[in-house]
């Protein structure tokens, strides 16, 4: 009987997804507080019922940016003991889930106050909210700019990067609204396109909501098929059968496997190992693999344990 892992890279150079991209979320909530500041400022000044409410939805956007930062710290630089042999990265998704919540109750509260305005259309001041507006939207740019690579391969930084997404959606809205206000006079531009912001932001804040949840309750990744992974492991000569499988993941980026290979009487179980774990990386990048090569007469018992 034979038992092995696979790490694919060296301890030193082993790191969550988004670990990768800590000072470009840093940036992105500088130029969000940036985004804040102005908004605030000048609604208070003018009485800007719109850039008031903006400036809530940014401070929430930009506390959650802040939240997925800190996760991604607190993850990267907590000793691994024994009693805690994977660190502390789960406290990525779990920011990653706090998020989610986070962008239903920004899209809940959008969608109220844009419901509100219908009935009652405030006084929304056109110059000022426009130039406001413009400020907003080259800062959201500039971060999802920074931000849009580390959103294709980071839970974390995706929740950002739709955090900064609604961010910009709001600045246009407020542009928008502005400049209708501004040329027409029409009050009711700012609760119209409130409504359309939360219902754009709600069904990609339900995305990352299930996304998390699918790493915490540890399903298989998104796209693998563990059937296929099975037949592909049973495809390797030697093997017999394959039981007790589990593909999860640990963080964004960081795939975890583990299985049995019950194995002819024959076999070489140094070759079935060294087999078995360039099959998962090769053909289904799964670097981190815990495989036990046991005789064909113990998966029966194995079986019977399996949960």
């Amino acid at each position: 009987m034979g038992h092995s892992h696979d790490h694919g890279v060296s301890a030193s150079e082993a790191t969550s997804a988004s670990s990768k991209y800590v000072w470009r979320l840093a940036i992105a909530i500088g130029l969000g507080l940036i985004t804040f500041v102005t908004q605030l400022l000048v609604g208070l000044s003018t009485s800007s019922l719109a850039l008031l409410s903006d400036s809530a939805h940014v401070f929430t956007d930009v506390f959650g940016v802040v939240m997925a930062l800190v996760a991604i710290l607190v993850a990267r630089r907590t000793v691994r003991r024994s009693d805690r042999s994977f660190g502390m990265y789960r406290a990525e998704v779990l920011a990653a889930l706090f998020n989610a919540v986070l962008l239903f109750g920004v899209a809940g509260w959008v969608l109220y106050e844009a419901l509100g305005r219908l009935s009652e259309p405030p006084e929304v001041p056109g110059l000022p909210v426009v130039i406001v507006a413009i400020v907003g939207l080259i800062m959201n740019v500039a971060a999802l700019l920074v931000l849009r690579s580390g959103a294709k391969d980071s839970l974390n930084v995706r929740g950002a990067y739709l955090e900064v997404m609604a961010d910009m959606l709001g600045s246009i809205g407020v542009l928008i609204s502005g400049l209708v206000t501004l040329i027409f006079g029409w009050r009711y531009a700012d609760p119209v396109i409130g409504v359309l912001i939360g219902l754009f932001v709600l069904p990609r804040a339900y995305n990352l909501g299930k996304q998390a949840l699918r790493i915490l309750f540890q399903h298989a990744p998104t796209g693998l098929d563990i059937a296929e992974v099975t037949a592909a492991l049973e495809g390797v000569d030697g093997v017999w059968e394959v039981h007790d499988l589990h593909v999860w993941t640990l963080t964004p980026g960081m795939e975890v496997a583990s299985a049995h290979l019950a194995i002819d009487d024959a076999a070489d179980p140094d070759a079935v190992l060294s087999a078995s774990q360039h099959l998962l990386a090769d053909s289904f990048d799964l670097h981190h693999a815990t495989l036990q090569v046991e005789p064909v007469g113990m998966a029966e018992d194995c079986r019977k344990k399996s949960w």
